[in-house]
């Protein structure tokens, strides 16, 4: 066997090894010719490719050219005297820029062979010797993969960009549609031949590095394909034989005979300079290289048989063979030591203090406030900026105020690459949401100052801030410096979201929440929304929202109750919010240390109910717009197909009323994305204010049940899951599927309630009637005792809380409850109905 190497610099080389012993040099007369053509050489092939004889010449594939030489020699007097040279027989100058090739008989020609080139754009390319026979474009083409013939079916076999294994038969190639120009797929289907089909497919879900068939006895032939991470054997019709998972990254191979009946031993060189020999899928052999081998071959030179011949990426030629050189080195015996205990015990203390010592300096436990490393701080003003810092808001208010936020930054230590991210909850915004700084030397500090004002068109539902600073603490181990974050919220005002206005006697929505103190004057808890001229705020307060609604407040003059009333739900919220915590400050100052709130009224879930309905309807909306922005996104490409095949006709033919259906599709396309977007706010604003009447009915039911902080933490992960509402992953099915798990563990009735499976999966319902319907169970179970809590024992303690209290809700009860439209879910023993307008 000779060896034949070409370079990407144009040399064609052609070698006879001799062997020799293993470490001398290279012999000169090994080198048998030595030319360099003018292009780059991408393949070399050897075949009968020249007409007329049957002798074996040589193809030699350059990015635009195919050039078919006859090798000759001159004998010499001597071995080394021999001398070699190449002829041009013929050359082909290509159209596209050429990738690879292969060859054979194609169609079963006797005593001669074909050759096949893959150009970079898909083109197959098929020349008849010194003649060109035709060419065809694969479909749905991307890239170029490995190529090569099966002369068994007749078919020749690519891997694709869709990572699948494709194979095209060479009589469907001959009589497909010609490729001279490129078409369409319009005008495949119009034109005459047939379109080129694929005769098997196999997904292998990864890129392909080589392909190779292998016949070694009549019986079986096999179609072996090298992946990224497997290599494949493959029938001929398509099926796996076997594939093999590899732990490495391959670079080339090579199935290579059969020692045994039935089985392929194949060569695999990998990336860490490995050579493993598998039969089938066993690995028998692995041995190192000192390369990394680019291609792989078996020869037989003179008299050693089974030489591996390897080649790196940067020319090392190597040739070897598999077997090992008898060592004469034996290990000396080593003599048996008594183990020395006293030196084992002091070397471990020395150890284990090493390691203390480490721990102590990696910062494995958080540290206290007063001795971080670094500490950010944020002040809120007490009073509205004078001159509004708001920008780009939508609210139709005459001014939108703003608040100023100071946020300072100290660092005891050397802080690298600190950056600042300021957060706050949509519709709310700041003037600047990120700060970078430069590296901050210990005991300096950084100040900022940014605004934060409302800029949707809509109340928020928390009043609250986040900053984060990310920063680097270099160590002696990792001087780029170990990644930390320090972080804080902030409160912000009241007033930044409403102003005082007008009480109003009448509202949809009343709230009535007890206290066990006398009820406090607003001129005291309220100063910032009361004028203190005016004795009759003292009792009555209203809180006009920026964004048109309007909040009144009531204090009793002779019971300990506040009532808070609006005419929307979500507006209830803050204001609740903002009277408890004010009435907690205002107590906490006086040392006042058993003041409480709580609830008595019903919680007002068919309210509640209505949001949720709202939301979701938005939601369905929002699929119906995709749906139909999909359809007519399909005919308005399909409409420009039809033009434009109409445009490239070399004989014109009228358009046939197509502009103007072109351009009524394109107006319904604006016209729905129009109505998606706005689609999408009004959903933003739903969640919003779902959002609000959550926080609201979860406060509700804490003091309604005197829930502990573990109990309303649960709560508020059961109801309040997600920051932002997607189509994938929206809030109903999400919070169905976590008061279903509540259901089926902690507020179980029955081990059979417990023994459920909960769905696995998260999608959109077709309907909330579920979601309301555990809403209201999940309230009836609390009230009749149960308690939340996420230990496995849930059942144990439910029997405990509940004895004999009420009975089990079987699961169909469960499923099909129904609720009573326009009612307010009630529960025993626990006051009157949310709606009631009498005073408090």
């Amino acid at each position: 066997d000779k060896i034949i190497v070409g370079s990407y610099m144009g040399y064609l080389r052609i070698f006879n090894p001799h062997p020799v012993k293993p470490g001398d040099g290279v012999q000169p007369e090994d080198l048998l010719l030595e030319v360099q053509l003018r292009e780059p050489i991408l393949q070399v092939e050897v075949g009968k490719f020249v007409s007329g004889t049957e002798g074996l010449h040589l193809a030699v594939l350059h990015c635009r050219k195919l050039c078919v030489y006859a090798v000759s020699g001159t004998l010499g007097n001597v071995e080394h005297g021999n001398q070699y040279q190449i002829k041009l027989m013929y050359e082909h100058n290509l159209q596209r820029t050429a990738c690879n090739m292969t060859y054979g008989p194609f169609g079963g020609v006797k005593g001669r062979d074909l050759i096949c080139i893959q150009s970079m754009d898909g083109m197959l390319m098929l020349f008849e010797q010194e003649s060109y026979a035709f060419g065809r474009f694969l479909p749905g083409f991307l890239l170029p993969g490995p190529l090569t013939y099966s002369s068994r079916t007749d078919s020749f076999i690519t891997v694709s960009s869709c990572r699948q294994v494709e194979s095209y038969k060479y009589q469907v190639l001959a009589f497909a549609t010609d490729a001279d120009e490129r078409q369409e797929t319009e005008q495949q289907k119009l034109s005459s031949g047939k379109r080129l089909a694929v005769d098997w497919v196999l997904n292998i879900g990864e890129q392909a590095l080589d392909i190779c068939v292998v016949s070694f006895n009549r019986a079986v032939s096999s179609i072996f394909v090298l992946g990224e991470r497997n290599f494949f054997c493959l029938k001929d019709n398509g099926q796996i034989r076997f594939m093999k998972k590899l732990d490495y990254s391959p670079s080339c191979f090579i199935p290579y005979c059969s020692v045994k009946e039935g089985t392929i031993n194949t060569l695999v060189g990998n990336h860490s300079k490995m050579l493993n020999v598998y039969q089938d899928v066993t690995l028998k052999w692995a041995t190192q290289l000192p390369h990394i081998p680019v291609s792989v071959k078996v020869a037989n030179l003179q008299d050693l048989k089974g030489v591996i011949v390897t080649l790196s990426d940067n020319g090392h030629l190597q040739c070897s063979y598999l077997g090992t050189d008898p060592s004469l080195f034996q290990a000396p015996r080593v003599d048996s030591r008594e183990i020395n205990y006293e030196e084992f015990d002091a070397e471990m203390k020395e150890l284990q203090k090493v390691i203390k010592e480490a721990t102590k300096t990696q910062d494995i436990f958080p540290k206290s406030e007063k001795h971080r490393d670094l500490i950010v701080t944020a002040e809120v003003s007490p009073n509205l900026d004078a001159e509004s810092q708001a920008i780009d808001s939508e609210l139709k208010a005459e001014a939108v105020p703003s608040v100023t936020v100071k946020i300072t930054i100290q660092s005891r230590v050397t802080a690298q690459k600190p950056n600042l991210a300021v957060c706050v909850q949509a519709p709310l915004a700041v003037t600047c949401d990120q700060f970078v700084f430069d590296d901050l030397e210990p005991d300096s500090s950084e100040t900022v100052v940014l605004s934060v004002f409302l800029k949707g068109n809509c109340s928020p539902s928390e009043l609250e801030g986040n900053c984060v600073v990310s920063y680097n603490t270099p160590t002696e181990l990792n001087p780029e410096g170990i990644l930390k974050v320090a972080q804080c919220n902030f409160r912000l005002p009241l007033r930044l979201i409403c102003f005082p206005a007008q009480p109003s006697k009448a509202a949809n929505h009343k709230l009535t929440i007890d206290t066990n103190k006398p009820p406090i004057s607003f001129l005291t808890i309220f100063s910032d929304f009361v004028d203190p001229s005016e004795d009759d705020q003292a009792n009555v307060l209203a809180f006009q929202f920026l964004t048109g609604s309007k909040t009144t407040l009531l204090a009793s003059k002779t019971s300990q109750r506040y009532r808070i009333q609006s005419d929307q739900l979500e507006d209830l919220w803050l204001i609740t919010k903002e009277l408890t915590l004010r009435l907690e400050e205002h107590f906490k100052k006086q040392n006042c240390k058993d003041f409480a709130c709580t609830f008595s009224g019903s919680i007002p879930l068919q309210e509640y109910f209505e949001l949720i309905d709202r939301h979701f309807e938005l939601r369905l909306n929002a699929e119906k717009f995709q749906e139909l922005l999909s359809e007519r996104a399909v005919q308005f490409r399909a409409i420009e197909r039809r033009l434009l095949t109409r445009f490239k006709d070399k004989t014109p033919a009228p358009l046939q009323h197509l502009d103007t259906l072109l351009e009524g599709t394109f107006r319904e396309v604006i016209a729905l994305a129009d109505a998606a977007e706005e689609n999408q706010a009004n959903m933003f604003q739903a969640f919003t204010k779902l959002k609000s009447a959550t926080h609201l009915v979860i406060m509700l039911i804490s003091l309604w049940q005197k829930l502990s902080a573990d109990q309303v933490a649960i709560l508020e992960a059961t109801f309040l899951p997600l920051a932002e509402d997607t189509q994938e992953l929206g809030w109903e099915e999400t919070v169905d599927a976590a008061i279903s798990y509540l259901l089926r563990t902690c507020l179980s009735k029955s081990s059979k309630e417990q023994a459920l499976t909960l769905s696995s999966q998260l999608c959109m319902p077709k309907d909330t009637s579920r979601l309301k319907k555990n809403i209201t169970l999940f309230c009836d179970r609390l009230a009749k005792g149960g308690r939340l809590s996420l230990s496995t024992d849930s059942a144990t303690q439910q029997a405990a809380v509940m004895p004999g209290g009420c009975t089990t809700i079987p699961e169909s009860d469960l499923e099909e409850r129904t609720v009573i439209p326009g009612s307010t879910a009630t529960f025993p023993n626990h006051g009157q109905i949310a709606k009631q307008k009498s005073k408090p």
